[in-house]
């Protein structure tokens, strides 16, 4: 009974320190509320992650970047793509006929569906703007690569076509199909990049290579060793999303040969080489230029600021850190139990920032001893297909979350936020480190992680999940300005703990 009186009275006061922060009605917990944590955050560069692990594998990307976007606070950032070209159904193919004629070729990019509206196709930035898209061919065989980084840079030769014009990622397109022995027959197919390509180059490149080299894969990578995609564009700028892990992106070669029935006519044959992560490599190159920026200030001279900043894409992440934790136990004179840890990060700016869109979702990663990823625990569920996950986390059915809140009422608008409350008890437990906590962007269709309710498929598993969301690849793009812990607008990054003091030893 005193034990249940004593958490009655505790439950029903408020730290004489609180600098009085509105708390949603809807979350309240009981306990006494320590919003005046420290909490330090640095702006610092992220790391390269792969961007491609191997023929269908779960933790391929879902969508790979192409373009160049310009910001006055993140400065540039560049994508381009490497990607190899399979064989027709990746079995033996010829072209039946000499000499072979090309009518045309054409390189088929196909848009990615938005991860958050299956009605509309990945584009983040000015989709007006003119970009002027150059094709090459690669000077090395992308196939046989050990890691494919999204720092790399991959060598390519002879242009092999070029296109100029706006993205339009969501206008679809009326494309003519080729009927052997009957009319061709126009058809409208969902948004995609379509760039001609050079005819006599690719019959030098493709269409007269001998039977051998056109029955495998292997062979013809060998031979072909695959195409390099960049863009270019004045102004603002953007980045457009695609889609290789289906089979609507090709290189789609038109040719002629003898019609069968008739030695006056001749038949248009179509053949589609496609481009698939589900077959062979696709990798992105990613690359930023914060020169004279504000984030080049921050990066080159760390220190305390009002703000810090956050950019997809391996762009900027924030190291943060809560100094103090490992003496609260100390400072409070007694043993806790923490019934809820929330942090809260602010956008330092409420509106939507046009045409360079807050991120939806922000991932929270820690470092452990080897300085590599791990989870964190309250985003670790353990399950029949996660046993290292955390047992706690698996029964407490509350989520890790990390999604930008933009309408929503109340003291969570405007601002993300995670649930901590198993990481932070075993920080002021002194049973983990802090080598390093980390947010950064990421897509918000990244594995069930951050879903304590959700378990993770055979597939999933097979892909290990840290990999996928502490390690993201570029699928995603956005940028926010977030507030410090020490911003005088109150619009910054806090840490509120309910807790509760215990007797335990």
């Amino acid at each position: 009974m005193t034990l249940l009186i004593s958490l009655f009275l505790f439950s029903s006061c408020k730290d004489s320190s609180s600098i009085g922060l509105d708390v949603d009605p809807a979350n309240a917990v009981s306990g006494t509320l320590l919003d005046t944590v420290t909490v330090t955050s640095r702006t610092v560069k992220d790391e390269a992650t792969e961007t491609f692990y191997g023929a269908n594998s779960a933790g391929n990307p879902t969508r790979y970047p192409l373009g160049l976007m310009r910001d006055a606070i993140f400065g540039s950032t560049t994508a381009s793509l490497a990607m190899s070209v399979n064989l027709p159904g990746s079995t033996a193919t010829s072209f039946s006929t000499t000499p072979v004629t090309i009518d045309s070729a054409v390189l088929v990019l196909s848009y990615s569906t938005d991860s958050l509206n299956a009605r509309a196709r990945e584009f983040y930035g000015d989709s007006t703007a003119n970009y002027n898209i150059t094709v090459s061919q690669l000077t090395e065989n992308l196939s046989t690569q050990s890691s494919w980084l999204s720092t790399k840079n991959y060598a390519s030769g002879d242009v092999l076509g070029t296109r100029s014009g706006p993205a339009r990622p969501n206008t679809k397109v009326k494309v003519t199909t080729i009927v052997t022995g009957g009319a061709d027959t126009a058809v409208v197919q969902l948004p995609q990049i379509r760039i001609r390509l050079n005819s006599e180059m690719i019959r030098n490149k493709i269409a007269v290579l001998d039977s051998l080299t056109l029955t495998t894969n292997a062979r013809f990578n060998a031979a072909f060793k695959g195409l390099k995609v960049t863009a270019t564009t004045t102004g603002t700028g953007g980045i457009m999303f695609l889609n290789f892990a289906g089979t609507t992106s090709n290189l789609e070669i038109y040719y002629r040969q003898q019609n069968a029935t008739t030695t006056t006519q001749t038949d248009t044959i179509y053949k589609a080489f496609p481009i698939s992560t589900a077959t062979n490599a696709v990798a992105a190159t990613v690359a930023h230029d914060y020169t004279n920026t504000p984030v080049a200030t921050q990066i080159n001279t760390p220190g305390d600021y009002q703000v810090t900043y956050l950019q997809a894409m391996s762009g900027i992440r924030n190291r943060i850190s809560f100094p103090y934790l490992k003496n609260l136990t100390a400072s409070l004179g007694s043993k806790i139990v923490i019934n809820k840890a929330e942090l809260v990060i602010d956008s330092s700016d409420p509106a939507d920032s046009i045409p360079f869109k807050i991120p939806p979702r922000l991932a929270m990663y820690r470092l452990d001893i080897a300085g590599q990823r791990q989870l964190i625990s309250d985003g670790n569920p353990y399950s029949s297909t996660n046993t290292t996950g955390d047992s706690r986390t698996a029964a407490s059915g509350v989520k890790f979350d990390g999604f930008y809140r933009f309408v929503k009422t109340g003291y969570l608008q405007n601002s993300y936020s995670f649930n901590v409350t198993n990481y932070v008890q075993d920080l002021v437990d002194g049973k983990i480190i802090d080598y390093g906590t980390f947010l950064a962007p990421i897509a918000t269709d990244v594995t069930s992680v951050g879903y304590i309710n959700n378990t993770l498929t055979s597939a999933q598993n097979a892909a290990p999940v840290v990999s996928n969301y502490a390690y993201p690849a570029p699928t995603s793009a956005g940028r926010v300005v977030i507030g410090s812990f020490n911003n005088t607008n109150n619009r910054k990054i806090r840490l509120n703990i309910y807790y509760v003091k215990t007797t335990a030893q």
